[in-house]
């Protein structure tokens, strides 16, 4: 019989059988309670039988049930040191395959044809606090091939990527989701079901990606550069902000482009929504304004990977 380390004492047994102890720098928080990771399971599958790569197998709890309900489970594990365990607790489950490595040094685009073949398919994790930003970057670069990822994340970061304008924990990050799709809080866990606890919350956050937006006239790197500008300096006017950003050569040029797509010049950034910085990067892109970027004197779009000017999970 597998053992399942869905409870503490099995999850204690298994490692100090192994002469192991949960590693800090991992991120190593095993979540030990069957009834959350059922649901997980369950948000991730959404009733359906699709293929899905786990991130982070840990001892193996989500991915049996995972298992359960998918065709077929690739689950990515960092800690070689872990692999003895997954041996004992995914034995005989001929549709689940382990890969120790690292997710972020994964080709993403090999990884889903081998798991996912010609169509779409689900991501599911307890997903390390440290790295969270990354690995959605990676997601949202082949949403293409996702029908939806289920995350179990920091409270904190489920509020940046759900929250909603005005509020404190808006900033570039949730308009980066709401851009590549929708994002959606399932429940909260507390710290006291995992071994050992991590000194925050947890919350299971479920992304279903969308095609770009048709009112999108510019190009995407153009539009996060605006993006960029306004919550750079989060106290600044948009005018100030976008000036500051290099979108225009000073405040005056900046205000007359954000009126002339019905833009209050003297609100910030944090009060915007997805299509209201839409508006503004496809105005500035029409009057290329959003060209005179100060360090590229010749007036050429960097092409830099939006993800990376992104706040990061501490």
């Amino acid at each position: 019989m597998r053992p399942d380390p869905a409870s503490p004492s099995v999850t204690h047994a298994l490692l100090r059988s192994a002469g192991l102890r949960p590693r800090r720098r991992l991120g190593q928080n095993f979540l030990c309670d069957g009834n959350v990771l059922e649901r997980i399971a369950d948000s991730a599958l959404g009733g359906g039988c699709e293929p899905v790569v786990e991130i982070g197998a840990g001892l193996g709890a989500l991915t049996a049930r995972l298992a359960v309900r998918s065709r077929l489970v690739t689950t990515v594990e960092i800690d070689a040191a872990l692999h003895p365990i997954l041996e004992q607790t995914l034995a005989g489950l001929a549709n689940v395959e382990v890969l120790i490595a690292d997710f972020l040094q994964l080709d993403t685009v090999a990884l889903f044809g081998r798991t996912f073949g010609p169509g779409a398919g689900v991501v599911a994790g307890n997903i390390p606090y440290g790295i969270t930003s990354p690995i959605l970057e990676r997601l949202f670069a082949s949403k293409d091939r996702l029908l939806r990822a289920a995350l179990l994340v920091q409270t904190e970061v489920a509020d940046r990527l759900t929250a909603r304008p005005g509020t404190k924990a808006y900033g570039s990050l949730t308009v980066f989701c709401a851009f590549h799709g929708t994002m959606t809080r399932a429940f909260r866990v507390p710290p006291h079901l995992f071994y050992p606890a991590p000194d925050v919350g947890s919350t299971l956050v479920v992304f279903e990606p969308r095609d770009p937006p048709s009112s999108l006239a510019c190009p995407t790197e153009a539009m996060f550069r605006v993006v960029r500008a306004a919550f750079a300096q989060r106290r600044k006017t948009l005018a100030n902000a976008v000036a500051g950003g290099g979108l225009a050569p000073d405040a005056a040029s900046a205000s007359e482009a954000l009126m002339s797509c019905g833009v209050d010049p003297t609100r910030r950034g944090e009060t915007l929504t997805l299509d209201e910085f839409i508006t503004i990067a496809n105005a500035l892109h029409a009057s290329a304004l959003g060209y005179s970027d100060r360090s590229n004197p010749d007036g050429r779009i960097v092409n830099q990977p939006v993800e990376a000017d992104f706040e990061r999970t501490p």
